[in-house]
């Protein structure tokens, strides 16, 4: 089989929601996106075969063709073709996954990977909140579904709160978890550990002065257990809070996937190999489990065992989701999320997956470290898991 390598990965700094990104439509955050990917990496950009960008919300202006969108808002050439996927939360860690098979099977040398999500200009569930506004159909679980699984409507809060229960999480040990988040990503902002992962945008700022944006705005610098923990819960006698979720956010992220062949074409430099691709499914009504199992296999079929892997980079949907894996996996906490996640960091939906590519491939080789494993839950109760060997 071919080995695919990734020669760039960028991101931008994460906006708060109403934040700091809001001026910026998502087709020009995304073509600034691959613009730093073919500076990066040197490229004709004549000769990329495919762009692939993952994006949840697919609705006003993440929609009509959007990945051709962000490609006309680049400096791309408009031969270069693009296609836009929805693998929910995991849609872009989806696009590298189905970029690497296609360099991996011949038919494809040079494919970009990315993920955009504007969630203040295009709001979570807009696109299929339509069929309320509209009187169009009856919403997306039919009476069949709702009468398989026994529920009207799938729900991550609920999942997320289930999986608190299942594995005996309390409402403090989610709390310290995200203190924690914060803590780690606010250590690495100030040690410049992100720089040289992160686009610097030109924004205008409340003064109305531009000014760059080079510093994810999420994180709380000043964070304590006792703020974390003056937030409601979500439900009644639960557990999960906003201040234990993901936050939502707006950004862009992507990474550039080419063959040996074309490393060798076009004189590119590696900076990771891609050594495993896995997605698994189960349960849709707890939901963001998935992770877990789906580990499993991916380790498994790479023939490595969890104490192989230097850095672990699962995404922090809810508290719960990560910890739950940690414990279940029996991995070692302090290689986890090592520089905050997206509870600090936000979660821009389509575009999580490439910038927890992008974080962890920047701190591998940061750390002289080797193997990274990435996994995000998804849903419909789909997880994503990618193997990298850092170069």
């Amino acid at each position: 089989m071919n080995q695919a390598y990734i020669v760039a990965a960028v991101r931008t700094a994460t906006g708060k929601r109403e934040g700091r990104l809001k001026g910026w439509h998502p087709a020009d955050l995304g073509g600034e996106v691959l613009n730093a990917l073919v500076d990066r990496s040197g490229i004709d950009p004549s000769v990329i075969d495919d762009v692939i960008v993952g994006c949840v919300t697919q609705a006003g202006e993440q929609t009509y063709a959007f990945a051709r969108n962000v490609i006309f808002a680049s400096k791309l050439p408009e031969s270069v073709p693009g296609v836009t996927i929805d693998r929910q939360c995991g849609s872009s860690q989806q696009a590298v996954q189905f970029a690497a098979q296609a360099v991996m099977s011949g038919t494809q040398d040079v494919v970009i990977a990315a993920g955009v999500e504007s969630m203040t200009r295009v709001p979570m569930f807009s696109n299929f909140s339509l069929h309320s506004k509209a009187g169009i159909g009856a919403g997306p679980f039919s009476q069949r579904i709702q009468e398989r699984f026994g529920v009207k409507e799938f729900s991550q809060f609920a999942g997320a709160q289930m999986i608190a229960e299942k594995y005996g999480f309390d409402r403090d040990a989610l709390d310290r978890f995200a203190l924690k988040s914060h803590q780690l990503a606010a250590a690495a902002t100030q040690a410049g550990a992100f720089d040289a992962e992160i686009l610097p945008l030109s924004i205008t700022n409340a003064a109305g002065v531009s000014e760059l944006h080079k510093r994810d705005e999420g994180i709380r610098f000043d964070a304590t257990l006792e703020g974390i923990g003056s937030l409601r819960t979500l439900t009644e006698g639960g557990v999960v809070t906003a201040a234990n979720a993901s936050q939502i956010a707006d950004g862009a992220a992507g990474v550039l996937v080419v063959s040996e062949r074309a490393l060798k074409q076009y004189g590119l430099t590696p900076i990771a190999r891609i050594v495993n691709l896995t997605v698994t499914a189960g349960d849709p009504v707890i939901m963001l489990e998935e992770p877990i199992p789906a580990t499993r296999r991916a380790l498994a079929r790479a023939g490595m065992g969890i104490a192989d892997i230097d850095l672990y980079e699962v995404n922090e949907a809810f508290a719960p989701v990560p910890l739950a894996w940690l414990q279940a996996l029996e991995a070692d906490p302090d290689k986890l999320n090592v520089n905050g996640g997206a509870i600090a960091l936000g979660h821009p939906l389509g575009a999580s997956g490439a910038r927890l590519m992008t974080t962890m491939i920047h701190a591998l080789r940061a750390r002289g470290k080797r193997y990274g494993l990435q996994t995000m839950c998804e849903g419909g109760a789909v997880a994503n898991v990618t193997i990298l060997e850092a170069l």
